[in-house]
C-alpha cells in the first residue's frame, strides 16, 4: 500500500502525515504527496512545455543533444540512457536542466553542476521550467524536513546540505510501447535513483511500477497536483539503511506519457557517509559515478 500524504499536515508536524512517511521510507520506499504549494494548473503547464518541446523536429532539439555537448544537461535522445545493464537502452526521450551557477563559482566546472542548455523553441520554454524548478525544490526541501522528522533527526537536520543542491529537472517523454520491444526494452528498466529524494509529477498516465518487497510489481499513478515521492541510493546510504531505495520501471502501454521528476540533491561537498561512521563519501562522487554508468554518451568514454 502505497501511503497517501498531505503536504501541510507534514509541515505542522502532524503525528499521522509523519508516521506515514516513515513507512514510505522505511518499507514502501515510496508515497505520494498532495496539497502543496504547486497547483494541478502549474504542474500541466509544465507538463504541456516538455510536450511541446519533444514535439519538435529531432534536427531542432539536436541542436542540444548531450552526446553532442558531452554533457548531462539538455536534450536525451531515445536510447541514450541505460538504467540497466542487462536490458536495452531505454527508448524514452528526456530534457534535463539544473543549478546554474555564476562562472566564477570554482565548483562551475564540476560535471554534477554543468550549465544548462536551453532550446530556442518553444516559446518562453526556460522561463516556464526554471520558475517549476525553484518553486519544486522548496516542495522537496519541505518533504525532506518531514523525513528527518520521521527518522527521529532534528526537523532541520538537511537544511544545510542543499544551499548548493545538485537538483535536475528532467521532463520525460514514453511513447506508447513500439511493436518492436522485446522483454529487455523498457521505457525505463529496473532501477533505484541514484540521489536522495525524487519529486514526481505525471500527466496521470499509468506506467510506473513499484516493486513489491516480497515480489511482484505494483502500479502507481497521481494526477496532476499530487506527487510521487521516493528515495534514492544516496539517502539509503547516507541513513545508514533506514531509508530503502526501491526498485522500479518504466514498461509503457498503449498511450504516450510525460512525467517531470525533480531529482534532489544535496551540494557536492556533503559527506552522505552512514551517519556516526566516521568515512567520507562526497555526494558530488557518488552522483557523477553514477551518471557515468547511465548515459550512454558517458560509457563510451
Amino acid at each position: 500500500m502505497i501511503p497517501m500524504i498531505d503536504a501541510a499536515d507534514l509541515t505542522a508536524g502532524d503525528k499521522t502525515a509523519v508516521s506515514d512517511l516513515r513507512v514510505a521510507a522505511t518499507q514502501t520506499g515510496f508515497a505520494v504527496v498532495r496539497n502543496t504549494a504547486l497547483s494541478a494548473e502549474r504542474v500541466n503547464e509544465v507538463i504541456d512545455t516538455y510536450r511541446a518541446f519533444f514535439r519538435l523536429p529531432a534536427e531542432e532539439k539536436a541542436r542540444i543533444d548531450m552526446a553532442r555537448t558531452g554533457a548531462n544537461r539538455g536534450w536525451g535522445a531515445p536510447g541514450s540512457e541505460q538504467v540497466d545493464a542487462s536490458a536495452n537502452p531505454d527508448y524514452k526521450q528526456f530534457f534535463d536542466s539544473g543549478f546554474d551557477l555564476p562562472f566564477d563559482d570554482p565548483r562551475a566546472g564540476l560535471a554534477v553542476y554543468a550549465p544548462s542548455r536551453w532550446p530556442q523553441a518553444p516559446d518562453g520554454f526556460r522561463e516556464v521550467i526554471q520558475r517549476y524548478y525553484t518553486d519544486a525544490c522548496g516542495v522537496a526541501m519541505g518533504v525532506l524536513r518531514g523525513l528527518a522528522q520521521a527518522i527521529d533527526a532534528p526537523r532541520d537536520y538537511f537544511d544545510g546540505a542543499f544551499d548548493v543542491p545538485m537538483a535536475l529537472l528532467r521532463g520525460n517523454y514514453y511513447p506508447e510501447r513500439p511493436a518492436w520491444a522485446t522483454e529487455k526494452d523498457f521505457g525505463i528498466a529496473t532501477h533505484t535513483d541514484y540521489g536522495c529524494l525524487t519529486l514526481l509529477a505525471t500527466d496521470g498516465s499509468p506506467g510506473l511500477e513499484v516493486r513489491r518487497r516480497g515480489g511482484g510489481w505494483l502500479p502507481v499513478s497521481a494526477a496532476p497536483g499530487a506527487f510521487i515521492i521516493n528515495f534514492g541510493d544516496m539517502m539509503e546510504t547516507w541513513s545508514n539503511g533506514v531509508v530503502r531505495a526501491t526498485p522500479h520501471r518504466v514498461v509503457g502501454g498503449d498511450h504516450e506519457r510525460i512525467s517531470v521528476p525533480l531529482f534532489f540533491n544535496p551540494s557536492s561537498d556533503t559527506n552522505v557517509a552512514p551517519i556516526g561512521s566516521g568515512e567520507v563519501l562526497l555526494a558530488g562522487d557518488h552522483l557523477q559515478a553514477r551518471f557515468a554508468e547511465t548515459y550512454v554518451h558517458l560509457q563510451k568514454k
